[in-house]
């Protein structure tokens, strides 16, 4: 049996969040929703698990801070010491609070240019990567929420078109996909 998706547009995101309590509640599992800006409270109401941003934030901000370190104990003491101001130029350390604002700097500009290089492959919207989404007119004005029959077995198609014009919805659209 080929698998079909339904794509069920709603015109207010209140609409659409009270929309999948209901259809959650009575045991339809929605796969994505899609709108033009972060629904929020939307992510527990459709069981989407918390993402690992903050731990790769982590992580490429260690890897700033390392490569600072590395870098600037070799440019500043073991390639070219210098002599600025009178300060110690044998050690890393005898200089580590003049290095301390670049560390820092380095380490914000790795985590952010790390997690927005992440977020970017990870949902697929670096530029020549196709759009993922159903309709354009979610990125204006209007919400979609998608439900696949594989996924709600337990419902027939015309079961969850039924349940779904019960939530307000604004239009109906049904594809199958292979």
């Amino acid at each position: 049996m080929a698998d079909k998706v339904i794509y069920a547009m709603y015109d207010d995101d209140n609409v659409l969040k009270d929309g999948a309590k209901k259809l959650v509640s009575k045991g339809v599992k929605v796969s994505e929703v899609f709108s033009p800006f972060p629904i929020h409270g939307i992510d527990p109401i459709i069981g989407v698990k918390d993402t690992r941003l903050g731990i790769m934030a982590f992580i490429y901000g260690l890897t700033g801070l390392t490569l600072a370190t590395i870098g600037m104990r070799y440019f500043m003491v073991v390639d070219w010491p210098m002599n600025i101001g009178g300060k110690p130029n044998f050690t890393y350390m005898d200089n580590i609070l003049a290095f301390i604002p670049i560390t820092f700097e380095f380490t914000v500009l790795c985590a952010a240019h790390g997690m927005a290089i992440t977020y970017f492959l990870r949902n697929k919207t670096l530029p020549g990567m196709p759009a993922q989404n159903p309709d354009p007119r979610t990125t204006d004005d209007r919400f979609v929420m998608e439900l696949r029959t594989s996924e709600n077995a337990q419902f027939s198609a015309e079961e969850l078109e039924a349940m779904l014009k019960e939530t307000g919805i604004v239009e109906l659209d049904q594809k199958d996909v292979a």
